[in-house]
């Protein structure tokens, strides 16, 4: 029902309407081609049984309150430290999401005076966290070490004197492709300055026990990572791992944590059951061999499981995703602002819920839509 209280909320969303942007609820259709739960634990009865066991046990669903408070529960603190233990990292803290996670950490961490370089095409809820925030802060190109270094420069040139961060994803959720952390560890080593790492995408896909891209960095002293919980390990959450001193910062300062209702303590459980499930190698290599026959189908390879089909024009990206789905595939098409104007795409995202025979028939639909549409348009971003 129109409401006249409403009239600028009204009038916007009949913009979108007119642009086409106009965004609603969908419900999940066909095979899993769209959701982050790349190795199938979301559903997988392991986590199942992990939950009745904590039930069992008496573990609650909800915490009541803050961390602060009286929310803060055993298993909380288990899997800070079992977390911890996994990824090599002095301490970690969980959070309800990553993205509270990402605005708290930059809302809180970065200082007045202090410089935060990110990746233009880093998550949003990085750049909700730093407008938040009291730093500085400036874009660099994507995935261009030398960009990095130049805006540390010429901020040190112009007169800065703080510490400063530099903000990236490790690999990155639109295009699949991965940052140049050797690189950027150069220029953080160099310019004494801290990295701060997503692995949003990585964590249980890469790196020896599913420990992500940045396995090899963690514990360092410079070195902060976020790990989310709600895609590769299935289920809900973010963990926040660095020095000590970081996640007592947070405890103390990030108002995204000390203000919020604490994450369920049940949820905490089956995170500690996820993170020895994503250990398991063989769920990686089932991945890859779906990776493989994707890439093999389509021609192309991001060397990771999100694989973009870039068709520039918004109509047509959304009118072959809902081919798609009709023909059984749940296939998401992504258009602006979530990815720059002309780059709408489809983003294929393959995981364990999906067969190597169902990946082939994507494939072969997808070019027949294509084939008998327009000129066939495949091409990674």
């Amino acid at each position: 029902m129109d409401s006249p209280f409403f009239d600028a909320q009204a009038a916007d969303l009949d913009r979108l309407s007119e642009q086409g942007r106009r965004r609603s609820l969908a419900k999940r259709v066909g095979v899993d081609f769209a959701s982050n739960d790349y190795l199938g634990l979301a559903a997988s009865p392991e986590l199942a049984d992990a939950a009745k066991e904590a039930i069992s046990r008496g573990v609650p669903v909800g915490s009541g309150g803050s961390r602060l408070l009286r929310g803060n529960h055993p298993e909380h603190e288990i899997l800070a430290t079992e977390a911890a233990a996994h990824f090599g990292s002095e301490s970690a803290l969980y959070f309800s999401s990553g993205f509270a996670a990402n605005g708290a950490l930059l809302a809180a961490l970065p200082q007045r005076g202090d410089l935060v370089v990110y990746d233009e095409l880093i998550h949003a809820s990085a750049h909700d966290g730093m407008r938040l925030g009291r730093a500085e802060f400036v874009p660099a190109r994507h995935n261009d070490p030398e960009a990095f270094e130049r805006a540390i420069t010429n901020w040190r040139n112009s007169g800065g004197t703080g510490r400063t961060w530099i903000a990236v994803e490790t690999l990155y959720s639109m295009d699949g492709d991965r940052a140049p952390l050797t690189d950027l560890a150069d220029i953080a080593t160099r310019h004494e300055a801290i990295l701060l790492l997503d692995e949003a995408h990585a964590t249980g896909v890469f790196g020896p026990a599913g420990r992500g891209l940045a396995a090899h960095l963690e514990g360092a002293p410079n070195v902060i990572t976020l790990r989310t919980c709600g895609k590769a390990l299935g289920c809900e959450g973010a963990l926040v791992c660095g020095p000590e001193v970081v996640t007592d910062f947070l405890i103390n300062r990030a108002r995204g944590f000390i203000f919020s209702t604490a994450p369920s303590p049940l949820m905490a459980s089956c995170v500690r059951t996820a993170l020895k499930l994503s250990a398991d190698d063989g769920l990686r290599d089932a991945l890859r061999v779906r990776i493989a026959t994707a890439e093999q189908a389509l021609g192309f390879s991001t060397g990771s499981q999100i694989m973009p089909v870039v068709l520039g024009e918004e109509a047509r990206t959304m009118a072959v995703a809902a081919k798609l789905q009709r023909a059984g595939f749940d296939v998401r098409g992504i258009r602006p602002p979530t990815v720059p104007e002309g780059s709408s795409r489809l983003r294929l995202s393959l995981t364990l819920n999906a067969s190597q025979n169902e990946i082939k028939a994507l494939c072969e639909s997808l070019a027949h839509i294509l084939e008998t549409q327009e000129p066939a348009c495949l091409a990674t971003s």
